[in-house]
């Protein structure tokens, strides 16, 4: 296998290297799956007809995607749509039947268990939902496990769990046991311990779902504030659609093992790339994620050099209030240059859905899917 993805390419490209790359990854639960991927006939059925024929489940079909550095790169779709398996399969929780996956260039698929261990322990580390903690060790210990696994001396993986005891807000929590914490308190606890190891990235998988929505709100409003302050580069998996727009530079939806859509949450809303997307995304408040850069119509004659500016990414919403306001259209402004107008036709049609922005009529939904195979943590 290579060892870089498309190097050619990125040596053509003024971009960086993405920190993960993925191409054509598939996991086939069941016997003989690996014969599924090269088998055109095979790869082509639906689940169920997949299943009927060979008894195998493909929970993973041939997915690309490339995440950035520094960027929140988010994966959600219905239970049973993949995305729990999926970001099982970067670190090899769940071996990939076949594909393409690399991490800085390396082939992870090829890494022996010593090199499969040091990734796990330094560079990707995990936040799962359940927590995971060690009952009989307080906050800080709990937190220094891994540096301890990792031969660090006690005094100095002491002092780096106290500092991330700060870090994640748990202030004169450190000699408490898990079981005098809360749920939110508890998954600071998991995610101060993923932190500790200093991870390239971060992996989260479904983390706050068992969390009410109070503490939901606190803990994803704990990883913006933690992605702001450190940029350090995060793959999520949710299931909640609001959780997605709000922590996600780019989304991958994923539906039956495939990815129907990526794209920023406001390419997803704004510009659905079929009946399924546009379903999931029908009530979404629009005003509260489409750009006034993507609402905007040419400037007329006169109209470039009054009303009040906005940047490109203002949300509409802020934009009705900026127009209300002055009773006039707005400029659409970029390094001094006045991009394009926006009025009130313009943002009314955006929040009603219309001129392009519409989603649609909803379809009904397609019933249970299996839920997803679940696997300790290694």
């Amino acid at each position: 296998m290579s060892e870089t993805v498309d190097s050619a390419k990125r040596a053509e490209s003024t971009e960086p290297a993405p920190v993960i790359s993925v191409r054509n990854l598939w996991k086939v639960f069941g016997p003989r799956g690996h014969r599924i991927p090269g088998d055109q006939e095979l790869a082509g059925l639906s689940g169920a007809e997949l299943t009927k024929r060979t008894g195998c489940t493909a929970a993973v079909r041939d997915v690309s995607f490339d995440v950035r550095q520094g960027e929140v790169f988010v994966v959600m779709g219905l239970s049973g749509s993949g995305k729990s398996t999926l970001v099982r399969c970067l670190t090899r929780l769940i071996e990939p039947t076949s594909g393409v996956l690399e991490i800085d260039g390396q082939d992870v698929l090829g890494m022996d268990k010593k090199r499969l261990r040091e990734l796990r322990r330094t560079r990707a580390a995990m936040v799962f939902q359940n927590f995971g903690l060690l009952p009989h060790r307080t906050v800080l210990d709990n937190i220094a496990y891994g540096l301890e696994i990792q031969g660090m001396g006690k005094a100095e993986r002491r002092t780096r769990a106290a500092e991330m005891v700060e870090k994640v807000g748990l202030t004169g929590l450190g000699n408490r046991r898990p079981v005098e914490l809360s749920g939110g308190q508890q998954q600071r606890v998991g995610l101060a311990r993923a932190l500790a190891v200093d991870p390239e990235v971060l992996l989260f998988d479904e983390p706050f779902s068992a969390l009410d929505p109070l503490i939901r709100r606190d803990m994803q409003e704990e990883v913006i504030r933690l992605h702001r302050e450190e940029g350090r580069t995060m793959v999520f998996i949710t299931h909640d659609l609001s959780e997605a727009l709000r922590l996600g530079d780019r989304i991958a939806l994923m539906r039956g093992g495939e990815i129907v859509q990526c794209g920023t949450p406001e390419e997803i809303v704004a510009s659905p790339a079929n009946d399924y997307v546009r379903d999931f995304v029908r009530d979404v408040p629009r005003e509260q994620v489409i750009s006034v850069g993507r609402a905007m119509r040419p400037a007329g004659k006169g109209e470039a050099g009054t009303g009040v500016s906005l940047a490109p990414d203002t949300v509409v919403a802020e934009a009705v209030e900026a127009v209300a306001r002055s009773g006039a259209h707005a400029r659409v402004v970029e390094a001094g240059r006045t991009l394009g107008i926006v009025d009130e036709h313009q943002l009314l049609s955006v929040v009603a859905g219309l001129d392009g922005f519409g989603n649609g009529s909803p379809r009904g939904n397609e019933g249970e899917r299996p839920e997803e195979e679940e696997v300790a943590p290694v």
